[in-house]
């Protein structure tokens, strides 16, 4: 039986060179004729201070990493609160946006209905007005009721076909719809920001905020003062994204990095997919929007003039000679060709038509801008991952990854199977 007495505490982080030998600390170890033998207490390593560990932040898998206040390499609070406010705000203008489409698609659906009513309702009565006019040649009172009716009907469908032809119900709707769904891609990009990064800042915040303020430019929501030109005299696509600053690395000017995704022969394909873009996709939807453009300003003078010729053509149904028989021809038949022409102008949505050309050659013209954005910056740890960016292309263009690479090399064709 051995008899241990303790005057020290053993630390597993000791070593031999620290122990020495105090007068009166021992430990005795006592059997039938066993030795005696004596161990010095080891002494403790410093442990560490307060100020220390308050410097050390533990995460969820272990490890210690030193804290940083810089916004760079921590996740600020604020920041992350203020790109919530601006997704909340996002998220309310894509219900805005929605609900005032839909609106005025139904005011597109219901002018149309109410004018072509309302004109084929005048030719009617010019008609009759005429017939009575010849038959009863006793009875003004009928003759002259038809006629006014007739006349008030066509000056008030020409009104409105005047400002149904300038606002364009069905474009408005078309900027509607459109603008919601980059609101709600821009949602869902601050999503990805807030669970990929860890690390947000302030250029986080302001580039949301930039890109918000964009949209409500390319589409604004009040008719009166900021609308959109649905006329313009030279067609350009629709912008809606802020400018893109091209930031180089000084002294790497004309230099291929590799690394980060990318490589020389990616470089050269997406710099192949920007000439085909901008020589063949932009202009050819810019002319797509030009010819929709003309039939749509055709269209938009032709409707007014016929119902304002039926309207003075009315005024003149039952005057005697070759006044007469003008008023009743002119009061049956432009009133019928106005119906003809809102209908091919309102219900075949030529202005729809239009605005979606516009926003195909924005969106082209947004991937060029993107692409040289992302070759122009040298430094290539700044740019977006070449192998993600490269998907990323090819989903936008409706093409996989080969066919990428098979435009890159014979560049004859669109770039976009999307549209």
């Amino acid at each position: 039986m051995a008899t241990f007495q303790v005057s020290s505490i053993f630390c597993l982080m000791g070593s031999p060179d620290q122990m020495r030998f105090p007068k009166g600390g021992a430990i005795k170890a006592t059997t039938n004729n066993a030795p005696k033998f004596q161990v010095s207490p080891i002494s403790l390593p410093k442990l560490p201070s307060r100020s220390l560990v308050d410097n050390l932040d533990i995460t969820s898998n272990g490890y210690k990493i030193p804290s940083n206040n810089s916004a760079s390499h921590s996740d600020d609070p604020m920041v992350t609160s203020k790109l919530y406010a601006i997704m909340e705000a996002i998220a309310d203008r894509v219900e805005m946006h929605k609900n005032i489409g839909a609106q005025r698609d139904n005011w597109n659906h219901l002018l149309l209905m109410s004018i072509n009513a309302i004109t084929l309702a005048a030719a009617t009565m010019a008609g009759i007005a005429a017939t009575t006019c010849a038959v009863t040649t006793g009875a003004r009172a009928p003759f002259m009721a038809l006629k006014l009716s007739s006349t008030i009907l066509y000056v008030a469908a020409t009104g409105m076909l005047v400002v149904m032809n300038k606002i364009q119900p069905s474009q408005l709707a078309e900027e509607q719809r459109y603008a919601a769904r980059l609101f709600k891609q821009l949602h869902a990009q601050i999503q990805t920001t807030l669970s990929l990064h860890s690390e947000n800042t302030m250029v986080d915040v302001n580039e949301a905020m930039e890109k918000v303020l964009a949209l409500d430019r390319a589409y604004p929501l009040p008719l009166l003062g900021e609308m959109l030109d649905k006329f313009p005299k030279t067609v350009e696509p629709t912008i809606w994204w802020p400018k893109q600053n091209h930031r180089r690395a000084q002294g790497a000017e004309g230099k291929l990095i590799d690394g980060n995704g990318w490589s020389q022969k990616l470089e050269e394909e997406m710099i192949e997919v920007v000439g085909v873009l901008k020589s063949k996709d932009v202009p050819e939807y810019l002319k797509l929007t030009e010819k929709a453009l003309k039939i749509n300003r055709v269209m938009a003078i032709s409707g007014p003039t016929l119902t304002g010729l039926a309207a003075l053509g009315s005024a003149f149904v039952g005057s005697s000679g070759t006044y007469g028989v003008w008023g009743v021809m002119a009061g049956v038949i432009c009133g019928a060709l106005a119906s003809v022409v809102n209908t091919l102008e309102h219900g075949g949505q030529v202005g729809m038509v239009v605005e979606m050309y516009r926003s195909n050659a924005g969106f082209f013209r947004l991937m060029q801008e993107t692409i040289e954005s992302n070759v122009k910056e040298k430094q290539v740890e700044r740019r977006e991952h070449g192998q993600v960016f490269e998907m990323k292309v090819a989903l936008q263009l409706g093409r996989s990854l080969s066919e990428l690479k098979h435009l890159a090399v014979f560049s004859e064709k669109f770039a976009s199977k999307l549209f």
